[in-house]
């Protein structure tokens, strides 16, 4: 559940300290390692 609402914040554009906030949630282990690989790529820039 807080992956999806962790996504649903990066897609509507609410990403201001978002970043901390994933890795304090990977590193408590909240999310999975594949969660947090693909949440941090949907926050870098798409070339």
């Amino acid at each position: 559940m807080l992956y999806r609402t962790l996504k649903r914040m990066i897609e509507r554009g609410q990403t201001e300290g978002i970043e901390t906030k994933l890795d304090i949630f990977y590193a408590a282990d909240k999310i999975s390692e594949s969660e947090y690989q693909e949440l941090l790529g949907m926050l870098s820039p798409k070339a």
